[in-house]
């Protein structure tokens, strides 16, 4: 299953998003002025992350469906 360099790359995208999200959320429940500051910023990596990741995965099922 991971000999799919294509499902690795899925895997790892999802995990980035995660480790944004939490990152976002550690730092939005922390608070402060580092949040103030960079949280928009955040949210924007994390979105177009996301995007990142939901088109890799798309493109995984579209190839191995196909199949």
């Amino acid at each position: 299953m991971l000999q799919d360099p294509l499902l690795v790359l899925v895997i790892l995208a999802v995990l980035i998003v995660a480790g944004i999200l939490m990152f976002g959320v550690g730092t939005f429940g922390k608070g402060g002025d580092f949040n103030r500051k960079h949280a928009n910023r955040i949210m924007r990596w994390r979105i177009g992350a996301q995007f990142v990741a939901v088109l890799l995965i798309l493109l995984y099922v579209f190839l191995r469906g196909a199949s």
